[in-house]
């Protein structure tokens, strides 16, 4: 079967071109920042760790209002304000030299990522139709994966080198890559705004939506998956197997390889809320087993089946990871009105920013500190969270207005 990896002509390509060249900034930018920020500008790790914390949580705050305004102004010229925002913010970074300039502009830059997240989101929709959004998103997102590994080898080779004009062109080449997305973006149509249907329409309808806001939080127990690849499991394997530190990145690769590979294959059967909650309940059963597989490897085994339970944990986290994906998106979009698909999808999210603010804090307490019962407790929540979705999807969709139930019953969503 064959694997297309590029997303049809038209809007679909240009949004992915648009957001390979920024996933390629912000690859070089992962790689290196920390060490820029601390061997370089001068900051002391616990400082880095406060601003960025800081910068992060206030920046999940913009995506709500700045999905608002590109509902009612139209999303591309925003989106290309917004990308040209993050260009100058990261050149800024080229010249700040102490903490104070350094968190206000982490915090701007922040705020214009998270708000471009969400207005890219409100774009895609315009010009996009419903029944093809999940597919071009999961083509997407295997085009993120493959920026993000230019980007950081590109950031790995200023690593080696080391020296303060190496880290300096890797930010400058991150500027400009931003700059390359926002004329990227000019190239799209531009999609008008809609206006608020009646004078009593909330602003910010959004933050009056508790069965949303309940979906977007099981979503979020199931976004404490980000973490794992980058930081609990690595030190699962520095903390337990000292002579296999080696293998974490090599399941890095893994992991990037298969996103790129293989999402557009795993969003295929995703076509409406039925599909998606059934997806995403599946994801919680892979990624509970993902779990109880890492907890298996703390057993006294041979290197070589060390090795190979920890590859079959990692291969069915990126299984599960894809699967909740795809249904995570999906269920965005659908129980999002579609005159306030930005502000809905800025809402939807600051579920990404809380697991990558507080999900370290959490993983890293169950996985390292309590070892195998950690990984099964973790394991629990995501299969809770999986199962919990469908209850929550169907509570939302019942309340929306003139919708009209996919085909069986909305008792079916349930079994989601």
């Amino acid at each position: 079967m064959s694997i297309r990896l590029s997303p049809p002509p038209g809007a679909p390509r240009t949004l992915a071109a648009a957001q390979l060249s920024n996933s390629i900034g912000d690859g070089m930018y992962y790689t290196c920042s920390a060490l820029y920020f601390t061997q370089i500008v001068g900051l002391s790790p616990a400082r880095l760790g406060l601003g960025l914390t800081v910068a992060w949580a206030l920046g999940s705050l913009a995506g709500v209002p700045l999905g608002h305004l590109a509902d009612r102004r139209g999303p591309r010229t925003l989106a290309v304000l917004l990308a040209l925002a993050t260009a100058a913010f990261v050149a800024s970074f080229l010249v700040i030299r102490s903490f104070v300039p350094f968190l206000l502009v982490a915090c701007l830059y922040a705020t214009a990522q998270s708000g471009l997240a969400a207005v890219r989101q409100a774009l895609l929709a315009g010009l996009v139709t419903p029944a093809e959004r999940t597919g071009v998103l999961a083509h997407m997102q295997s085009t993120l994966n493959a920026g993000l590994a230019l980007g950081a080898a590109l950031g790995g080779l200023a690593l080696s080198i080391g020296t303060r004009p190496a880290y300096l062109a890797v930010f400058a080449l991150d500027a400009l890559s931003f700059l390359a997305g926002a004329l990227i973006l000019l190239r799209l149509p531009v999609v008008r705004g809609t206006p608020r249907r009646t004078d009593d329409e909330p602003r910010l309808a959004v933050l009056r939506d508790r069965p949303y806001a309940v979906v977007t939080l099981v979503n979020t127990v199931l976004l404490l998956r980000l973490p794992l690849l980058s930081l609990a499991i690595p030190l699962w394997i520095a903390t337990r197997f000292p002579g296999l530190t080696w293998l974490a990145s090599g399941l890095f690769v893994l992991n990037t390889v298969a996103v790129m590979l293989f999402q557009v294959r795993a969003a295929r059967r995703v076509t409406g809320l039925r599909s998606a909650g059934q997806t995403v309940r599946r994801a919680g059963v892979i990624l509970l087993a993902s779990c109880a597989v890492f907890a298996l490897s703390a057993a006294r085994l041979p290197v070589w089946a060390t090795v190979a339970v920890l590859t079959a944990g990692a291969t069915l986290q990126v299984i599960g990871e894809m699967k909740q994906s795809a249904g995570s998106w999906q269920i965005g979009f659908d129980l999002a009105p579609p005159h306030q698909i930005g502000q809905y999808q800025g809402f939807f999210g600051t579920g990404v920013a809380v697991a990558r603010t507080l999900g370290p804090v959490l993983v890293t307490a169950l996985v390292v500190t309590w070892g195998v019962p950690g990984w099964l407790l973790l394991g629990g929540l995501f299969v809770a969270a999986g199962y919990a979705m469908g209850p929550a999807v169907r509570w939302a969709e019942a309340g929306r207005p003139g919708r009209v139930p996919e085909s069986g019953t909305r008792g079916d969503l349930s079994r989601a």
